[in-house]
């Protein structure tokens, strides 16, 4: 129906909370392996980011470990041990941006951020939300720059904000000031000294490249490092890269990241079509997370989307962004 349906639910607990995790964390000098699951870091060579070991995934290995579930475990540490989107909430951002970017510079990592807090986000659907209007946009936005500070980040912008300006979703009244608030947002981040940023910029399945350059150009794209693509959906790695070059072509070659936290077997085609992207069965987890990507034009394969977190309460799943075990288990068993 729509775009990605990022499906997370962003909340003052859920901000409070990564703080406090990551306050306990970050105090410890083992490089992020002393987490309730002991989760070690990726090879810096071919996965620079950083592995939160105090992570849904992690904390439910540590569950399943502590109630003799040993075969769930190890499934779960397939998730656990690979660096997800640490999601910015409007709770707090600055410190959470800190502790996140501090906590990844200690493990000699890049933190991976996700910034999704746009005014009018996701057209009142189960990620509804975001800020109040610009201004607080703004102010929320140089918080998190603040927060980020000099230490090495990679940010993925706004996912949907662009695709729902294309897909009438998001009312045309709306339009000028999310392009600003896009513009504005990219040029902000771009003032610390190694933050990376990536605007999204919709999937394969929905919109096409004819359809997305201008508004992408008009959002300033031309200032930031690149574009995200299959953000919180399931389009294939291959296709997704190739509708990542024809959208490069448009833009003037511009690099970008594919999502493959969920795509292993691709997009869902049985039921309602209208929710294929809402926790569809039968999904695996897609290509870990690296650099080493071997196509010039993309820069990395990321988990934006954090595998086992609900896309919303459709198919029997808790609210959008809620740890899910079950659905984190069936993705897990899926994955060859």
């Amino acid at each position: 129906m729509y775009g990605s349906y990022t499906g997370l639910r962003v909340s003052a607990a859920a901000g409070t909370v990564a703080v406090l995790l990551l306050a306990g964390c970050s105090s410890s000098d083992d490089g992020g392996k002393g987490g309730p699951a002991a989760v070690d870091q990726q090879p810096e060579r071919g996965d620079p980011y950083w592995v939160n070991p105090d992570g849904n995934a992690a904390q439910q290995v540590a569950a399943y470990t502590k109630d003799g579930e040993k075969r769930n475990a190890e499934l779960i540490r397939k998730i656990a041990e690979q660096p997800v989107g640490e999601w910015i909430s409007p709770e707090n951002p600055q410190e959470a941006a800190k502790g996140f970017t501090e906590a990844a510079e200690r493990a000699g990592r890049d933190a991976l951020l996700v910034l999704y807090n746009i005014p009018h986000r996701d057209c009142g659907q189960f990620s509804k939300g975001g800020a109040a209007d610009g201004d607080e946009y703004r102010a929320w936005l140089d918080s998190v720059a603040k927060g980020i500070g000099d230490r090495r980040a990679t940010v993925i912008l706004e996912p949907d904000a662009l695709l729902h300006l294309v897909d009438g979703c998001t009312p045309q009244e709306f339009h000028e000031e999310r392009y600003d608030l896009l513009k504005g947002a990219i040029e902000r981040l771009k003032q610390q000294p190694d933050t990376t940023v990536y605007v999204d910029a919709g999937n394969a399945g929905w919109q096409t490249p004819d359809a997305l350059f201008e508004p992408l150009q008009r959002a300033g794209i031309a200032a930031a490092d690149g574009f995200a693509v299959n953000v919180s959906n399931f389009q294939t790695t291959a296709a997704s890269t190739d509708f990542g070059k024809r959208l490069s072509a448009k833009v003037g070659g511009k690099p970008f990241v594919i999502d493959t936290s969920r795509n292993g077997n691709g997009p869902y085609d049985g039921g309602d079509p209208a929710e294929n992207w809402c926790n569809p069965p039968g999904r695996a987890l897609g290509e870990p997370p690296t650099t080493e990507t071997g196509e010039e034009l993309v820069d990395a394969y990321l988990w934006v989307k954090r595998p086992g977190e609900s896309d919303g309460d459709c198919k029997g799943g808790p609210k959008a962004g809620d740890w899910w075990p079950e659905y984190a288990l069936g993705l897990a068993r899926a994955t060859k």
